[in-house]
Parts: C-alpha cells; sequence; structure tokens
C-alpha cells in the first residue's frame, strides 16, 4: 500500500538547524560562562578566561584547545553584539552560496589562522591575549567581498553616521588598517600597542581569500583515481541514450497516476527522497488524496 512506506508519511525530519545558529548559541553561552566565573564564582575557583583565551602562557602551558575556543570570549558586551550581528548577516548572505559543512570548516579555518599568525607576531612578547570572533568576520567578510564586489552595503559608522558603498571599497580600507596596525601598533608594542589583534585580523583575511581561490569554484580537493583514455579507434561505440521526454500526468486516469506513482517511488529507494524534484514532491502528495478517495 501507498501509506505502509515510510517515505510517504507525514511526520518527514524537519530541518537540520543552521551552522550559523550554533556559532551565535555557542559564542553566547561562551560569553556567559565567561562572565559568571568572573563575576560569580571568581578566579579564585577557576579563571575560565585562562582555560579558553589564547595567550602564549597558555600556549606554552599545552593549552591547545585555545587556538578553537578564543573566539567564544569577548572584552564586553558591546563587543560581542557589534561582532555577531555582523558574523550572523554576512554568514546569512554566504550560506545560500557555501552551505552549512563549508560555513563550518571556514569558520575553523579562519579560527585557526587568526590564532596562528596572533602566536607568530606576539610569540616573544608573550603579553596580552586573544579573545572574540573578529577574526571570523573579517573572514566571512573577504569571501563576502570577492563573492559581491559591486553590491551595494549600508550600515551605520558608530551607530550614527549611514554610509552605502561597496565591499571592494570596506575590504581595501580595513586591509590598509590591519597592514598599518600590524606594522606601527603590534609588531612594535610597548605605548603603540592599541589591543586590537591586527595578525589575527591579517590571518583570518588570508583564510577567506585562499578559500574564495583555491577552493569556492573548484571544490574540495579530492583524490581520484586517475583514469586512461584508450585510442579512439580501441573504444567501443555507445549508444546515448536519449533524454528521457518531459510529460504531465493524467491525474483523473487511475493508470496512469499509479505508474507515475510506482516510478516515483522507485526513485527515492533508489536516490533517495531528497532526488525528487518539487513537481514529484506535488504529484505524491496529491496522489496520496487521489487514491485515497478511490
Amino acid at each position: 500500500m501507498l501509506y505502509d512506506r515510510p517515505y510517504m508519511r507525514s511526520d518527514y525530519p524537519g530541518e537540520k538547524t543552521p551552522f550559523l545558529v550554533w556559532l551565535l548559541s555557542a559564542t553566547i553561552a561562551g560569553f556567559i560562562l565567561q562572565n559568571i566565573f568572573a563575576v560569580w564564582i571568581g578566579p579564585s575557583v577557576v579563571d575560565f578566561e585562562t582555560l579558553a583565551a589564547l595567550t602564549v602562557t597558555g600556549i606554552r602551558h599545552g593549552y591547545v584547545w585555545t587556538l578553537a575556543t578564543y573566539p567564544l570570549l569577548h572584552r564586553n558586551v558591546l563587543h560581542l553584539l557589534v561582532v555577531m550581528l555582523s558574523v550572523f548577516f554576512i554568514g546569512r548572505e554566504l550560506r545560500p552560496h557555501l552551505g552549512d559543512k563549508r560555513l563550518g570548516w571556514l569558520t575553523l579555518a579562519a579560527t585557526l589562522a587568526g590564532a596562528l599568525a596572533w602566536l607568530a607576531v606576539n610569540f616573544h612578547g608573550g603579553a596580552g591575549s586573544l579573545m572574540g570572533a573578529t577574526p571570523i568576520l573579517c573572514c566571512y567578510f573577504i569571501v563576502f567581498a570577492c563573492l559581491f564586489p559591486d553590491r551595494e552595503i549600508s550600515f551605520l559608522v558608530f551607530f550614527i553616521l549611514p554610509v552605502t558603498t561597496r565591499p571592494k571599497y570596506v575590504l581595501w580600507i580595513a586591509l590598509g588598517i590591519d597592514l598599518c596596525g600590524l606594522f606601527f601598533s603590534e609588531i612594535p608594542g610597548g605605548k603603540y600597542q592599541t589591543g586590537v589583534p591586527y595578525s589575527a585580523h591579517l590571518g583570518a583575511m588570508l583564510a577567506g581569500w585562499i578559500y574564495f581561490r583555491y577552493v569556492h569554484d573548484t571544490g574540495w580537493p579530492s583524490f581520484k583515481r586517475a583514469e586512461i583514455e584508450l585510442p579512439r579507434w580501441m573504444q567501443r561505440k555507445t549508444n546515448v541514450p536519449a533524454a528521457a521526454p518531459s510529460y504531465q500526468v493524467n491525474l483523473t486516469s487511475r493508470h496512469d497516476l499509479r505508474a507515475e506513482v510506482d516510478r516515483i517511488l522507485d526513485k527515492i529507494n533508489s536516490h533517495g527522497f531528497g532526488s525528487l524534484s518539487a513537481a514529484e514532491k506535488r504529484l505524491l502528495d496529491e496522489a496520496k488524496d487521489l487514491l485515497s478517495r478511490r
């Protein structure tokens, strides 16, 4: 019977939670834990920032997990809101083009690249810590700017001044600021230090550019078996099957309807429910109602 098949039931699993929702939830949870330990529990029990923020001292003591956990911490509420709102809005534009899986790997690559770049610049200085998801934001934005360099975007500077511009101009300005900050503030250190991790921003930007240049259009690197093509005179001629004609099923004919339903069910058995087109899914729903009334 039609209703005995599990894929004809109405209790299909819902859509998976988008990666951006998981990222925002984890970041907010990390910020809450950071403040709970700082305000109510106190560093005398456990210093949460020492265990989660990226520091040179922590890496020297073996806290390698901080290479991935530092984006969960933020300096204050304003830092959290500005960064995560920007990550959400830009990530929402990237998700249809990258998908959740690639967006997740890109986030991890941005996190690690930012951490390694920051460590490379600050390892001998040993002071300060890296926290916040700004490297993820920088990585997202460079991919966004590469995909849509001339799209008009509007935002508020200091939440007051409205500005309309194009992503490529914002990218060059941000890149120039980070390069100047790296060479004139972060590397010299001392009284010139602003506390902004310019090196982490640049490392994440590099990861985003590498993704767009070498991965986005070509797909994930894969190792495929090399195929040797025979000379043309040794190849056997094969008949290319003709494309299946497109036609409309006569829903008033019970025989034609059952034949089309059987074809669709065979397709589900072979390739899964996700291989169906929107028209085939709609036909199954209509066939379920029509066959139940006859």
